[in-house]
């Protein structure tokens, strides 16, 4: 594991990683962050780096408790909805962004209460498992502050709004199986352990990079 001021990506917390299930903490657009295993950056770095990590990883959202820090942030974009426009084409992801979002303390508001089941969702943080039927408000408000400190407020609705929602849930400790039938995650009980697995190796690997970097090695 590396150890620079600005990491081009951070690697992902996977499932069973107890940061996961943390409730975030509030931050302030000016403090200073430090993500395990990295120096400290400012929180307009991290945003950044959040941004590459979710576009490396193939994602829509990501969450700070997902990269080791349980502070109440998370970054989303909206994509353009070209699969039909440029099928076959091998866009990058960033190509067809039509609006990023990084958001500080974040309070969602619920403005349409119809549950919407009709996407399937998964997370970055469970590779691999994906389901339909997880159940969504279909519009929803957003108050958050952004970069620069100033608050702000968006709505979405569809599927934005069920990413905005996702990643609201990461930081205060759900996962997007934990709004499904209990049977759904037993189906997946091996595809689990193994994620946990990983998760115990990543953690263990980096208890040893901070006892090296204590120690000044």
């Amino acid at each position: 594991m590396s150890d620079p001021a600005s990491p081009r990506v951070y690697p992902l917390r996977l499932y069973g990683d107890p940061v996961l299930r943390r409730k975030a903490k509030p931050l302030q657009a000016t403090d200073t962050l430090t993500v395990p295993g990295f120096d400290p950056q400012t929180v307009r770095q991290v945003a950044d780096t959040m941004l590459e990590t979710m576009f490396e990883a193939h994602g829509v959202g990501l969450a700070a408790p997902q990269i080791g820090l349980p502070v109440r942030m998370f970054v989303a974009v909206e994509y353009e909805d070209d699969e039909e426009e440029n099928e076959g084409q091998d866009r990058p992801l960033k190509s067809r962004v039509l609006r990023d979002f990084v958001m500080l303390n974040p309070v969602l508001k619920v403005i349409d209460k119809k549950k919407d089941r009709s996407y399937q969702e998964g997370c970055l943080s469970i590779p691999g498992i994906y389901e339909e039927g997880v159940p969504r408000a279909r519009a929803v408000q957003v108050s958050y502050t952004d970069l620069d400190g100033v608050a702000r407020v968006v709505e979405a609705d569809d599927f934005l709004a069920r990413v905005f929602q996702h990643e609201a849930d990461h930081l205060d400790g759900v996962l997007f199986l934990d709004r499904l039938p209990a049977e759904v995650t037993e189906d997946y009980r091996k595809e689990l352990l193994a994620i946990q697995q990983k998760s115990r190796t990543f953690l263990n690997d980096l208890a040893a990079h901070e006892r090296q970097r204590k120690a000044g090695l």
